[in-house]
């Protein structure tokens, strides 16, 4: 006599072929092969984005990632991701989808890339939960490309919650160390694609704006043969039998093409600084947005030329990227960003003024700290409304030694730094372009004249008057995305660059290296 474990196996086997033979769908829906370039269907995919009620009744193909999936009776509702824009999408059985496809749409992993043919379908009701809220897709057929492992080290939701909301209903946030270990995909959340959307936005908008303006865009060394800034700060690589160093900043470079009279220069890359500060503002690799200039007699020209291409960018950006600036947003609230034509100038000794009626004791050529450029830039938004301004005339004991004395006070510079929102962005300041002087300054910050003979020789020729400044790229992009703020309005500039290189990670286990390597030999830096 059978048992009853046989029994019921035997009962199995017929309700299996049974429902093999009832899966009408099974061709509309599976995994799909790799593709490796076997062949090239006939076929059109939409961007998400573009899934509005003017598509409304047609029948397309879409690529994204299953972002949510939710099973109720014969249908399952999947929210598909494709960069920072989502839609709704319901697999329901009927003509074109048997319960075995839902059932298989249903458990489909997140963060698997699905091809989906459906129907754009108009709802009554706005989905608010996705960025595409006027339509769903009905979907006829689902493949999947690519799939997910099951288990995810972050959830997608989970990254993009603000804090407070996390802290005050005691829902999962997800912390920077997890972020950047797993870098891929907290990159992927709607926050992350539109904070590089506007890095993006940040760069077009300064070429255009610069070259609009006669600039001529140059690339210069980052493996240099003395350190940039006269400083210590610098991360020394080996080269060949000697030692170099890599770029603090372009600067010594800029001024070489004003020599040789390109008049405006801008460039765009990466600078390196070996300070070993843990903060939230500090990077040792970033990438800098860097501007020198010709001018006539006054260096506050290019001061003031500076200035009006920021501001610029500033309404580009308004202009231009509002989805990317209400995405980010909607996780980092913050106030509009405001901003005065022309823009707000203020002397050092003014600045100190503000700072010493609201208690704050400071000598006349003491720099500023975090604390009070924070506290100034509060300051002056309660003054003159506005969060973008200029400090210029700077202690010249705080500057480098390029930097052109004030002919009026010797204690003073011809220098000047602009903020957004209590945070220094732009350095910068008249160059000294007269051998003679350059030379007695490079001596009185201690800097070997050999290492820089032929940085001071190309002044030896005639010099034109010039000037310039290096944008901090994270400090900017803080500013103009109008709220990517910590709590306490305290920027990360990790969450800005792509693979972040800081202090605390001090084996770069954040960016992959070859198999046989466990570390960068060839810095020996801090």
């Amino acid at each position: 006599m059978p048992s009853a474990n046989a029994s019921r196996k035997s009962q199995e086997k017929p309700r299996e072929i049974m429902d093999a033979a009832e899966d009408y769908a099974k061709e509309r829906y599976g995994i799909c092969s790799m593709i490796q370039s076997q062949e090239k269907p006939d076929r059109v995919l939409v961007w998400v984005k573009d899934l509005t009620v003017q598509k409304a009744d047609e029948v397309v193909w879409v690529r994204g990632r299953v972002h949510t999936s939710r099973a109720k009776g014969k249908q399952c509702f999947l929210v598909l991701r494709q960069q920072q824009f989502n839609v709704q999408a319901l697999v329901a059985v009927g003509d074109h989808a048997s319960k075995q496809m839902v059932k298989f749409a249903a458990n489909i992993n997140k963060e698997s890339i699905v091809d989906v043919e459906g129907v754009v379908r108009k709802v009554n009701q706005k989905i608010g939960s996705c960025t595409q809220q006027d339509v769903e897709l009905h979907v006829q057929k689902i493949y999947v490309i690519s799939l997910a492992e099951p288990r995810l080290p972050l959830q997608l939701d989970d990254a993009i919650r603000p804090e407070i909301e996390g802290e005050e209903e005691g829902r999962a946030t997800v912390n920077q160390d997890t972020r950047l270990d797993n870098r891929v995909i907290d990159l992927r959340t709607s926050t992350s694609q539109a904070v590089f959307r506007l890095q993006s936005g940040i760069c077009h908008l300064f070429r255009e704006t610069l070259i609009n303006k006669g600039f001529v865009e140059i690339q210069t060394p980052k493996i240099i043969s003395a350190a940039s800034e006269g400083g210590a700060n610098v991360f020394t690589v080996s080269y060949f039998k000697n030692n170099a160093y890599l770029a603090q900043s372009p600067q010594l470079y800029k001024q070489m093409c004003i020599c040789a009279d390109f008049e405006k220069v801008f460039c765009i890359g990466p600078v390196f600084r070996a300070e070993d500060s843990n903060t939230h503002r500090h990077l040792t690799e970033f990438v800098g947005l860097d501007i020198e200039m010709a001018f006539n007699y006054h260096y506050h020209e290019v001061m003031e030329e500076i200035a009006d291409t920021l501001v610029q960018i500033f309404k580009g950006l308004q202009e231009r990227f509002q989805t990317e600036i209400q995405m980010v947003n909607k996780q980092f609230p913050c106030e509009p960003f405001k901003f005065l034509e022309p823009t707000l100038r203020l002397e050092y000794c003014e600045a100190l003024a503000m700072l010493r009626e609201a208690g704050v004791e400071m000598g006349d050529e003491d720099d500023l700290s975090t604390p009070n450029e924070k506290l100034l830039g509060r300051l002056v938004k309660e003054k003159y409304d506005t969060d973008f301004y200029i400090l210029d005339k700077y202690p010249l004991a705080v500057r480098p030694f390029y930097t052109m004395p004030d002919p009026r006070n010797p204690k003073q510079s011809n220098s000047y730094d602009m903020f957004m929102r209590g945070e220094e962005i732009l350095s910068g300041a008249q160059r000294i372009h007269d051998p003679q002087l350059l030379t007695e300054r490079a001596l009185h910050h201690g800097i070997d004249l050999e290492k820089i003979k032929a940085y001071i020789d190309s002044f030896r020729f005639g010099a034109p008057p010039h000037a310039g400044g290096g944008i901090v790229f994270t400090g900017v992009d803080n500013g103009m995305n109008q709220g990517l703020q910590q709590p306490g309005g305290q920027p990360n500039a990790a969450t800005e660059i792509y693979l972040a290189s800081h202090p605390g990670d001090r084996g770069l286990r954040h960016r992959p290296v070859p198999a046989k390597s466990t570390s960068l030999p060839h810095i020996n830096g801090k």
